[in-house]
């Protein structure tokens, strides 16, 4: 399909949705389907629960978010639970504001985004199908026709409930147009969109001596006064406020605490009583979820003055904290990178995963787990299991501080600084250490870094670098370890077969002889003691795998050498100090011979084939490794 043809089908989309009847045949389709006359947060919690939601170790992650927020699952869960499900339930926290309240570039106005992107195409759904009164600015619902005496028994045959009342407007077309008579007014399906300001309204605050209420409310059209007579007439008012103009959906306030205060008081009846204030109209309903976000130190400046306790009363306060996963965040920058023209580059593997590191840690606070660094709470908070530790204790040191993730480097800085690296340096290919670095020169033009932070920020990028030394070391062995996951599994199984041995107090079999021998001390002790398993510890150690092996065998599972953390890296190192002679001297050479070059070659070609890299970083890790291993 060619671009026009695309074009072209998507306006037919569009011709097909269209509907326009009355008021009669619209109270036909809410008796097949009481979903249209939904308000709207259940209409927004309905767009959530319509992509689904998968559930792990008692918490859900919502599909709807997966694609754009990384690594704040607990956040939404408790937004979409907490908030969007009572407030669709018409709980009374569906007359509060939503603040969305957290550090910048945290995500919050992603979040926004995606709900607003999100109503726009549910509304193109048949569950999520919005009907109003043909011609109505703000978008109105149907059934507020239906006189007040009669809307108890007509809802409870329709199954829904009608709240509000008709806009000044509509209510001057009923009697003019209509003579009175509701079953003729005519109703349209209406398509959610922020561009043509159709149940979407945004609010930006400017400077408030010269913003105008009217930018919330509406203004009168001074041209129409003389034909209309009166400032009172609908006719002569413009009913295009962003409150009026988000009816049926979302409005949105950015930044909303920087506001002038006459902006937010007409928040008050409209979270409360459903309805707000404007020209000499009685009161206007409205029904609009308002969503609103703002950093941390102006919400603590806003509750700290007395005047604004009434406003404060009415808002539900959601913390947005940073990303505290390490793959979480890769995935931020990597969709960050790939919004921009420096795609062509090519990204070292683990660049990423080193910045992610340095930015998580910066947003850590220390735990008083005892035994409990940093660094090990950094890799179980990203789902890595930690030997001593589980999952009991992951939970504790979750809650052990509110506002954790509040605070740290935020994910602009670091995009900022690796775009600076990447256009500076003119390169082909960014590895760790250009990353790393290209951080580490950003932080003395940080403006708001005072020196003390400043050090604990060189001693993450420090930190940062010896977790990407031990995975570039581990990725050289890796490859010069041909077919390493068998080499891996086959000293893995021949541990467990002696370990199996001396803790049963029996004798292996030698497979070439079928002759009896006593356990490979000599092996076990070299595995064991890569991991620092001193000899008084070794039977507690193997007794301890023993225990792992049965625990797993009795849930019909089989037990892998990577089940294990500190067995894993036993296994590694074992086979990595075998390999080190030959590893050192064949990157470290200057002038490699034909053997040395043509494991230089494999092991290069194995890098780029198997494990994403280019040549330039290929041959950059080799000589990185190399180095280190010189050390």
């Amino acid at each position: 399909m060619d671009i026009f043809e695309r074009i072209a089908s998507y306006r037919a989309e569009g011709d097909r949705l269209a509907w326009s009847g009355t008021f009669r045949e619209y109270i036909e389709i809410l008796k097949k389907d009481p979903s249209p006359a939904m308000t709207a947060h259940a209409r927004v919690y309905d767009m959530i629960e319509s992509y689904g939601y998968e559930e792990s170790g008692g918490q859900k992650k919502y599909k709807f978010f997966e694609q754009e927020i990384f690594g704040l699952d607990r956040a939404v869960e408790k937004l979409v639970e907490e908030y969007f499900h009572s407030a669709a339930r018409r709980l009374d926290v569906r007359k509060r504001i939503l603040l969305l309240m957290g550090p910048v570039s945290g995500g919050k106005s992603t979040l926004v985004t995606l709900l607003k992107r999100g109503l726009e195409k549910h509304s193109r759904t048949d569950r999520g199908a919005v009907y109003a009164i043909a011609g109505c600015p703000m978008q109105e619902e149907p059934l507020h026709l239906i006189p007040l005496e009669l809307r108890p028994e007509i809802e409870k045959e329709l199954g829904v409930r009608i709240e509000g009342n008709l806009c000044p407007a509509c209510q001057l077309r009923l009697k003019t147009e209509y003579g009175g008579d509701i079953e003729q007014v005519e109703v349209e399906r209406v398509l959610i969109s922020e561009e043509n300001r159709v149940g979407i309204g945004t609010f930006s605050p400017s400077d408030p001596k010269s913003q105008d209420i009217a930018d919330l409310t509406g203004s009168i059209d001074f041209s129409t006064i003389t034909e209309y007579g009166s400032e009172s007439d609908p006719r002569a008012y413009r009913f295009d406020g962003e409150l009026n103009k988000a009816n049926r959906g979302l409005m949105e306030f950015q930044e909303m605490l920087k506001c002038d205060e006459k902006f937010l008081w007409n928040l008050l009846s409209l979270t409360q009583e459903g309805n707000f204030k404007a020209g000499r109209f009685a009161l206007i309903s409205a029904d609009e979820l308002i969503v609103a976000h703002t950093n941390e130190s102006e919400y603590k400046a806003f509750i700290a003055n007395k005047k604004n306790e009434a406003l404060q009363s009415r808002m539900i306060v959601m913390p947005i904290p940073y990303n505290l996963r390490v793959s979480d965040e890769e995935k931020i920058y990597s969709k960050l990178i790939g919004q921009s023209d420096m795609k062509h580059i090519h990204i070292a593997p683990h660049a990423l995963r080193s910045a992610a590191i340095f930015s998580v840690l910066t947003r850590l606070k220390e735990t008083k787990k005892q035994g409990m660094d940093l660094i090990k709470k950094m890799r179980m908070y990203d789902g890595v299991e930690v030997e001593g530790y589980k999952e009991a204790d992951l939970k504790e040191m979750q809650n052990e501080y509110l506002e954790e993730g509040m605070s740290g480097i935020d994910p602009r800085y670091v995009i900022n600084r690796i775009s600076s690296a990447l256009i500076k340096q003119d390169l082909q290919c960014i590895n760790a250490l250009d990353m790393l670095r290209a951080i580490k020169d950003g932080l003395d033009q940080h403006a708001s870094i005072a020196k003390e932070e400043r050090e604990r920020y060189l001693n993450f990028i420090a930190a940062a670098r010896k977790e990407y030394d031990d995975l570039a070391k581990k990725e050289v062995q890796k490859a010069f370890v041909y077919s390493f996951e068998e080499s891996a599994k086959t000293l893995f199984e021949n541990y467990l077969d002696n370990i199996e041995a001396f803790c049963n107090w029996t004798k292996i079999r030698d497979p070439l002889t079928d002759e009896e021998m006593d356990p490979d001390e000599r092996l076990m002790r070299s595995i064991e003691e890569q991991i620092g398993v001193s000899e008084n510890a070794k039977k507690a150690f193997r007794e301890e795998i023993m225990i792992r092996i049965s625990a797993y065998s009795r849930k019909g599972k089989k037990f892998e050498y990577h089940n294990h953390e500190r067995l894993r890296e036993a296994i590694e190192k074992k086979l990595f100090t075998d390999l080190k002679d030959i590893v050192k001297i064949t990157t470290s050479t200057k002038t490699p011979d034909a053997v040395q070059l043509k494991r230089i070659n494999e092991v290069s070609s194995r890098l780029i084939d198997e494990h994403g890299y280019c040549p330039v970083c290929a041959n950059e890790l080799l000589r990185y490794v190399g180095s280190l291993l010189n050390r």
